[in-house]
């Protein structure tokens, strides 16, 4: 089978970051461990020299850096996203893995891009980008003090990823975000058919499933097809048993 270097799939993404001096220190951590892009999710303009100041010689990887308007642009052609956070609750996701599980998981994925998320500096991932995240890892700390500065966290998790990290097969070719949304949609309509979402959060919280659950198995476009039929089958079969019955 062949392989290839994990480092060169890797996405940084940074939501919202406050200061432009975080950026240089994130683009510094990066470069430290091999990886080099980046992609910023907002509509704050920065202080260049401020962010100079910060990366010295890391500063390409800031000139590199891609712009997005959300994070679902920013996610579109991930096969793998996974949002960094230590805060749980109702409406979070209760699968966790650490760096170490990260570098695990990330090893054993196919052909395509790998995106890890980072909140803003106070306030981190809200609710609703955690939710476009199929994974989330989160950095344990003492509970004296369990607040990681922004780019402590992105030194953690891509030291670790360094580390531990193995080659990646490339003949697995994995379906990308763009996909599994259409997969999803696709499968959610013909749920919604058969009349299976009997509350108004039903759906919603079955979109977000099945998203999960699509890109964390790594699907190639004959297994989501064959998904999809299977989806497609179920809600053709309700149809006639339903249409037999009125008979």
């Amino acid at each position: 089978m062949k392989e290839k270097n994990n480092f060169d799939r890797i996405q940084v993404i940074l939501i919202d970051t406050q200061d432009g001096a975080n950026i240089g220190s994130v683009c510094r951590a990066m470069k430290t461990m091999g990886i080099s892009h980046l992609a910023l999710v907002t509509d704050r303009d920065y202080d260049e020299d401020r962010i100079r100041q910060l990366a010295l010689k890391s500063f390409d990887i800031y000139e590199r850096a891609i712009f997005y308007t959300s994070l679902e642009e920013a996610l579109a052609t991930s096969i793998y996203s996974v949002g960094a956070t230590r805060r749980r609750g109702k409406f979070r996701k209760s699968d966790f893995l650490n760096p170490e599980q990260l570098a695990q998981k990330i090893s054993t994925l196919g052909d395509g891009l790998v995106s890890i998320v980072f909140g803003r500096e106070k306030s981190g991932l809200t609710d609703d980008e955690v939710h476009k995240c199929s994974q989330i890892v989160t950095i344990e700390t003492s509970e004296d003090f369990p607040s990681l500065n922004l780019s402590q966290a992105v030194q953690i998790i891509t030291y670790t990823l360094f580390n531990k990290l193995k080659p990646w097969p490339i003949e697995h070719i994995a379906v990308d975000r763009k996909r599994i949304n259409q997969g999803v949609a696709s499968s959610v309509d013909n749920l919604e058919t058969i009349g299976y979402f009997k509350q108004d959060y039903e759906k919603q919280w079955t979109t977000i499933f099945l998203k999960d659950v699509f890109e964390r198995a790594n699907l190639s476009e004959s297994e989501m097809q064959r998904l999809e039929k299977l989806f497609d089958k179920m809600s053709k079969i309700a149809k006639y048993k339903k249409d037999k019955k009125i008979q």
